[in-house]
Parts: structure tokens; sequence; C-alpha cells
């Protein structure tokens, strides 16, 4: 028997869990028409096969038709969810893993043009900000038929065959009965603690008298709101004392804070460069006062913090949710001692960023994450050993050397640095963002395990590759910022990345132009008002920097708003030209005819990149594919067969090298094309 505390067995009520690991509650929005389909299912499953103890489905799975799924959520108002449920649930089932399910209604955080396109209803009429609604009252006929959908949900969970269920108790309805800053409400449902509380004892007794006894309750809730006339801790603990005196919740899952505002949810689920499980004392106090079986999950990247978080009976079970999207094989590698092979999670939210911009959910560096229909956690061998050649060591050009040697084959990589990391070494010199450099380092790690050679301070050029002999030439080059943009005077501006590395001086009074809309114009922005300078950040679109999305903006503006830097959209810069010892910079419009002018002694331009891909053009020619791709076979899931050239080495480029992308799409490119080599 293991003594590693996170490999010890839990009893919750009848249900034993084989460890202390589990993935909380979160929709990745993979369902289709509102069902956990296949893509779905072989998420969780994937998860279950590698030992966590119990997947928690659905970021909230709606009840009610007016409960429309802004996230692509499981409509568990549909009685066709149980087929489905069910299948999911057996198949983890069989893996020892138990399955629950998130339910909820979502009152005001919703959006009255989704689905049905019915009233939202809230318990009060203010509008959450992050939706926009702004909400009808909920009358006595809603809370008792919300009341009865939450019931009908359960019994429809129970009769899949799931372990039990857990409702969701922030920022959602049961929350917005529950705190004073949104319920608004008359008795009996508003007002004291008391009748604020009436709602989710309602739902909770019309639960369990649907599904009895043996089916797990569990109330994942926010104890405390950490807002000026909000829930306190001390009603937070209250609230979980009357949880177990009710004799209706088998376990809590605790949040801190709360998700109205993309300030608020960072702060409730924190991103890189934010402080490692800040909520895991808190928890810890619930547990100990009240003594109800407590999980909790909020930035709990690593082993350590996991197992720390049982070792010291701060939680029952520990949640590792986007550890799992980075590396669903957590618990197998601890199990094998092998734990320095976890791909660790660098905290970018690429994930939940995507969803909260209607998209699914993707790890930036595991790209098999909600693809495991197509694509392998792990890499099967070749038939035939090859020697594979690579042209640069960024995320790509690792991701396609790391992939390559687990196949088997002979992997030689050609780097011009001195050391490997390309665009993401530069994006780590940002403190803030230092974690990035987790993706480079793992992968030079199962790089080194495997074999790899690499030659580094090398700018490889066509002689150079051909004379190893290659089967198979990777160009993954990626790309050199372009300032080439404006009618006049390009060169006057620098790049955002000739700010990022150093190579150029901050200014005093500085235009920064950022028509690429990344990470790069930010981090640029941050550096130089650090640095004392008086920024704009000016862009032609409407919105200014719609890559780095909701979470990941927040760091930034906290690092910004109390500075000299202002925001300027739907303005473009046209041109440049001296003016005495200052730049004198020409803005128009894409809306009307304009140039007006401004002066700054610094402009720096952020426009993305430009392949840097001599190299492919060179051995193109002498290729047996010509460099060209067989779509139809890499949608697939089969090799690269085409031919025209002359026959020795197969050449293909990928990530930046091809066109200005991320990172995910770069390790994407790499994963699905080199698994098949």
């Amino acid at each position: 028997m293991s003594t590693d505390p996170l490999l010890q067995p839990y009893q919750l009520k009848h249900l034993t869990l084989k460890n202390r690991i589990m993935t909380t509650s979160h929709e990745p929005a993979y369902p289709e028409d509102g069902m956990p389909k296949d893509r779905y299912r072989l998420y969780h499953l994937e998860r279950a096969r590698a030992g966590v103890a119990m997947t928690m489905t659905a970021g909230s799975a709606a009840v009610s038709r007016d409960s429309p799924p802004v996230f692509n959520n499981i409509l568990a108002y549909k009685d066709e969810v149980v087929g489905w449920m069910k299948r999911l649930t057996d198949d983890c089932h069989e893996q020892g893993c138990a399955v629950m399910i998130q339910l909820t209604h979502l009152g005001r955080r919703t959006r009255w043009d989704k689905g049905d396109w019915l009233p939202v209803v809230a318990a009060g009429a203010d509008r959450e900000p992050a939706h926009r609604a702004f909400p009808k009252v909920i009358e006595d006929w809603d809370i008792a038929r919300i009341i009865e959908d939450y019931a009908d949900a359960a019994e429809r969970m129970q009769a899949a065959g799931l372990d039990g269920v857990e409702f969701e108790c922030y920022g959602h309805l049961m929350d917005q009965f529950l705190s004073p800053l949104t319920n608004h409400l008359a008795h009996p449902y508003g007002g004291s603690f008391d009748n604020r509380a009436r709602f989710v004892f309602d739902v909770l007794e019309a639960c369990r008298k649907r599904v009895g006894p043996g089916f797990l309750l569990g109330m994942r809730y926010t104890a405390d709101e950490v807002a000026a006339g909000g829930l306190t801790a001390d009603e937070g603990v209250e609230m979980a004392r009357r949880f177990k005196a009710s004799g209706l919740v088998d376990f809590v899952n605790i949040i801190r804070g709360q998700i109205h505002t993309d300030p608020a949810m960072t702060d409730v689920i924190p991103i890189q460069g934010m402080k490692s499980a800040p909520h895991l004392d808190f928890a810890g106090r619930i547990r100990a006062e009240v003594g109800l079986p407590t999980f909790h999950a909020a930035r709990i990247p690593d082993v350590a913090t996991a197992r720390h978080a049982i070792a010291a009976g701060k939680l029952d079970m520990v949640g590792m949710t986007r550890a799992h999207m980075a590396d669903p094989h957590i618990v197998r590698k601890i199990m094998e001692g092998r734990e320095e092979d976890i791909r660790p999670c660098v905290g970018a939210t690429y994930c939940l960023d995507r969803i909260y911009q209607g998209g699914m959910a993707l790890c930036i560096h595991n790209p098999a994450t909600g693809r495991e229909e197509t694509m392998p956690h792990t890499i099967t061998p070749a038939a035939t050993r090859r020697h594979v050649v690579v042209v640069g060591a960024g995320p790509a050009g690792l991701e396609a050397a790391r992939v390559a040697a687990e196949r088997g084959h002979q992997v030689t990589v050609f780097e011009a640095a001195s050391v490997p990391g390309g665009q993401i070494r530069l994006t780590a010199q940002s403190p803030r963002r230092r974690e990035m450099i987790g993706i480079i380092d793992w992968r030079m790690a199962q790089c080194a395990a495997r074999g790899v050679e690499f030659r580094f301070n090398t700018w490889a050029e066509a002689a150079d590759v051909l004379a190893c002999a290659p089967d198979v030439v990777i160009i993954a080059t990626g790309g050199l910022p372009t300032t080439e943009i404006l009618q006049g005077g390009n060169d006057l501006v620098v790049s955002a990345w000739d700010i990022l590395s150093g190579d150029v001086k901050p200014g005093s009074n500085v235009l920064l132009y950022d028509d690429a809309g990344d990470h790069a114009a930010l981090q640029a922005a941050q550096l130089l008002a650090e640095a004392g300078a008086t920024v704009e950040v000016m862009t032609p679109d409407r919105t200014f920097a719609p890559d780095v999305m909701a979470m990941n903006l927040v760091p930034y503006m906290r690092a910004l708003q109390d500075k000299k830097v202002t925001f300027t959209v739907t303005y473009r810069l046209t041109s440049v030209a001296r003016d005495g010892n200052l730049l004198r910079a020409t803005i128009g419009s894409d809306y009307i005819p304009l140039a007006k002018t401004a002066t700054y002694d610094q402009v720096v331009v952020n426009h993305g990149t430009q392949p840097l891909a001599e190299i492919y053009f060179d051995l193109k020619p002498q290729s047996e594919n010509l460099g060209a791709v067989d779509y139809d076979a890499l949608i697939a899931g089969t090799p690269q067969t085409l031919t025209g050239g002359p026959k020795g080495f197969q050449l293909f480029r990928i990530g930046d090298a091809v066109e200005a992308r991320n990172t995910h799409a770069a390790i994407y490119d790499a994963l699905r094309l080199l698994k098949d080599i």
C-alpha cells in the first residue's frame, strides 16, 4: 500500500473513492445539441483510465429552459440526456472512477437572446455585468417551477447511474438568492439570512425526496464573497453548519469570491502570475470547523500543492482540473513514480478564456485534450525507424522532436539560438508570465530522455540538413515581427519584440500601435509603463487586445490602470515622420476620411510575424512531396504519401513558419503531423 496521502482511499458516505484526486465541475463546451456525446465522453474517460478517483461533469448543466446555455452547457432538462450520461458514466465506472454532475439554474448569468429566448430571472433586478441581461424579478410560480426542474434533473442523473449531483451556488440563481448583494426580494425568500437561504434548502429537500438517501448531493457554494455588503466568511461557515445539520448535503465544495466580472472571476480562478491555491486555507477552515466532507479547487496546479492540501488536512478531495487538461495522466504517473514526466499546467488559462468567448476548451500545450477522438495522449511507436530533422527549437519544433522521438525515430534538431524556446522564451521574460517556460522545459526533458540530438548556435542551411541524410524534414523556424505596414516612416518605428527583448530602450512618450491584438502589445505596454513612460495603446479594431481574452486581460489592467496608459480604439496609424527630435504620427480611420497628427518620442508597432522560411523554400524543390501536405490524410490521421519530387525526404513546415498563429496552433500542427510519421 502506498503511503502517499494523495493515493489513500476516501469513504464518502457509501461511495469509496480510490484516491484523493478529482476533477471538479467545469464545462469544456464539448456538448453537441446540449448532449454529452462522444467527444465529451472520451474527454472524461481519458482521465478515468489514468486513475482519477472522481470526475465531476458539467460546469453547470442547465435544469430549466429559462437557463439557456451560454457556455454550450449540457441540457439536463431534456430526457434524452439520460442515455448519453449513462454511456459516459458506465465507461468511467468500468475504470473505477466515480461520476457526478453539477446542476444549476443560471439565473441572471445568461442572456435572453439565447436558447428559447425566454426572460432571464433572478432574485433582483440588477444586471450581471458579464452577461448584461436585465433580469425579470423572479415570481412565486417561477420559484415553484424551478424547484421542480431541479428535482427532475436530479432524477434524470440518478436514472443515468451517476453517483450523485452537485449544485452550483456561486454566481448562479442559488447564490443570487443567498447573497444580500443580489437578493432584493421580500419574505419569504428575501431579507434575513434564513429567508435568503430558503430557496437553496427548498431545492435540496425536493431533490432528496425524489432521489432518496442513496444518491449523493453536494453543494459548491460561495462561502465568502470578499465584497462589501456581501456574504462574509463567518456566514459561509454558518451555511456549511446548516448544510450538515439538515442531513441533506453529503459534501461541500468551497468557492471564495464572486464571478460576476472578469476581475472577480480571475480572483476565484487565478491564472499564471497569481498566487497558487489562494483559497486553500479558507477551505481548510470550513472543514475544520464544520466537519462535512470538503472539496476544493482553485489553481492547485502541481502534485506538491495537492499533496499538501490532503496531508495537512485542508481537504478531503483535491481538485486538479486545469492540471488534468494539461496532463490527464497525473494519477497514473504518481502511482508509477514518474511525477517528473507530468506535463505542467502553466496557468495560461487558454482553456477558460476560449469558453468565455464562445469556443471549446483547449489546453495551450496539450492539443490532444478535447480531441481524444482523433489525437493521442500516448504516442505509439512507428513500424519503421526514420531520421527526422527538425529546424527550430520553439514550441512547434520541440513538440515535433518529442513526438518523433516517442515514435522511435532518430531525431536531430537545429537551433540558431544558444537556448530553446523561440517566442515562448521572449514571453517568459515578463515576470508574470515566466511559467510559460514550462512548455519548453517539459519538452526538453522529454527529448533528453529519448536521445534527441540538439545542435544549438547553428543557423541551419539546406546543406546542413541534407548532410544528415534525413527521411523527414520539419521546418519550425517560426516568424519574425514585421513593421513594414505604414505608408511612410517604417524605418522610424520599432517592434514590440524590440521592447520586450531589451534591444530598444523605452521612450518617455510612446505610441504603441497594435493591430495584432495579442499578448505582445500588452506585455510591451506594461514594460514601457513600468519604466515610467506615458503610453497610448492604439488599435484600428473596435476593442483592444482581442486575442488576449477575458481572464488574461485582468492582470494587464491591474498593472496598467494606475500608470500613464490610455487606450484608443478605431484609429489606424498610417505614417510616421521626423519632427525635430520627435516623431509625428499621422492617424487615420477606417470609418471616415481622417488624417490627424500627434507627436511622440517613440512609436512601437505590433503587427504579428511573417514566416522565417527561407530554408523551407531552399529545400522544397529537392523534397519528395515538394513541401505539399495532404490535408485529407492529415485530418483523417493517416500517413503523408504525396510524391512528385525527387526521391529522398519528405518536407513539411509547421507553426509560425507557415503563418502567424499562436502557441496552441503551433503545437497542434506538430502533434497531428508527427504522430503519423
